[in-house]
Order: C-alpha cells, then structure tokens, then sequence
C-alpha cells in the first residue's frame, strides 16, 4: 500500500473540509465581538468534531514507522527551579495547540435542568411571580472565540503534519519506556504519581470516534471512516518495511 499517497490525499480532502468550515465562521463571526449565531455554532461543532477526529488518526498514519529516542530525564521529569511569575494564560489560549487524544466518553453525565422549570412560588398580593427566563433562541449570539481557536490547531497541524507525527512518536516512545522495568528512586516514582491522575496509554477512544455517523450526511464522515480504519491498520502493524 502507498502511504504516502493516503496520506496526502485524505490531508487534502481535510483541508478542502476546513476550508470551508473557516469560511463558514468568517461570514458570520463578527471581528470585534466574535460571535456568531447559536445555531451556526452548533452547526460548525457537529463538522468540527469529525475534522478533529479524522486529523488525530491521519497523524497516527503519518508516525507509522517513526522511531525516536527519549531520554531518560523525560521519565522522570523533575520539577524546575521556579523562575519569574509568568502571565497567565486564558483557557481559550491554553487550548490553542492540536490535541493527539480523543477524549475521553464522559461516564456520568450531570442532568441539565430546564431553563423553564424554575420555582414559582409567590404570594397573592404581596409580590409578583418569578419571570421565567426566555429560552435559547437559534439567532443568539454565541462566542465563538474558542471555536476560532480550534480551527487555527487543526489548520497548523495539517499544514505541518511531519510534527505532529513526531508528537506522537515522541508520546509512544514514552509509553513504552515507562512500561518497561527500570531502576528507580522509590521516593520518586512515589512523587512522580500524582493521586487520582489518569495516563493514556491508547490515543483512541473505544467504540466510534468522535463525531461519526452510522449514515454520513457529510464529506467529513467518509473521510473520518477511511482515516480511521488505516489509523487501526497503522498501530497494528507498526511498519512492513
């Protein structure tokens, strides 16, 4: 099988998708406020999800037969000297560069009330009953600075795809140098543990990726279909070479 050539050419089919996902955001999402309508929002998610999705598998294609060395000191990763405070970034910022994982299914999700289905408890002739509050309507407006955020990720990873496969190499050679039996110092490997911290050891999520459909409506459901299933030939049979 030509690699090289499935790689480029589902690269291509995902650009020529974000493209017109970005142009879809940039006619409705303002320059000053960066809004958009709610369910234009809604819309660009339920494409955006896929891309991502199709993207993360492309990548794992690209690393197929990357070998990298990681030091030693990466196993460890001891703490720093602390330097000058430095500015804090917003949450939109600290999400800005291309995530390699799927997240994770949610395993209880909280019930969400219902906007209308508030207490109306009042007194005749001494106040008024509580307003309900107006539900969502599809023309509100909605941020969309950090929608812009994930399209400027998934655009700059798939214009340097070569790093992000070396990302990913870099992120498997750690896996499994910690799975391997080394010396260490009790005290910190103890340290090292953080309680109740979860490590990936299969950038995948089980079941169907994110964002697919058992009836594509969209281009991007084909694509996310093919990329995904040479991704799982990919990490089953690292390189034939």
């Amino acid at each position: 099988m030509d690699w090289k050539a499935a790689i480029e050419r589902n690269r291509q089919a995902l650009k020529s998708v974000l493209a017109s996902l970005v142009a879809m955001a940039g006619i409705a999402c303002g320059v000053a406020d960066r809004t958009m309508p709610r369910m234009l929002h809604r819309t660009l998610l339920r494409l955006l999800r896929p891309a991502e999705a199709a993207a993360r598998r492309l990548v794992i294609v690209a690393a197929r037969g990357l070998v990298v060395t990681v030091a030693p000191a990466r196993l460890r990763r001891p703490k720093l000297p602390a330097g000058p405070p430095a500015r804090q970034a917003s949450p939109a910022e600290a999400r800005h560069g291309f995530r390699l994982f799927d997240p994770l299914p949610r395993q209880h999700r909280p019930r969400r009330s219902s906007r209308s289905g508030v207490p109306r408890i009042c007194f005749p002739g001494l106040r008024d009953p509580f307003p309900v509050p107006r539900p969502p309507a599809a023309d509100d407006p909605v941020d969309a600075a950090r929608l812009e955020l994930r399209l400027a990720a998934l655009a700059a990873a798939l214009d340097d795809l070569p790093r992000q496969a070396r990302r990913f190499a870099r992120w498997r050679a750690t896996r499994d140098a910690r799975a391997q039996p080394i010396d260490r110092d009790p005290a910190a490997t103890q340290n090292h543990r953080r309680p109740g911290r979860i490590r990936r050891v299969w950038p995948l999520r089980p079941g169907r990726p994110p964002g697919a459909r058992t009836r594509p409506t969209h281009e991007i459901h084909d694509i996310l279909d093919t990329v995904h299933g040479l991704a799982a030939w990919a990490m089953e049979r690292p390189d034939t070479s």
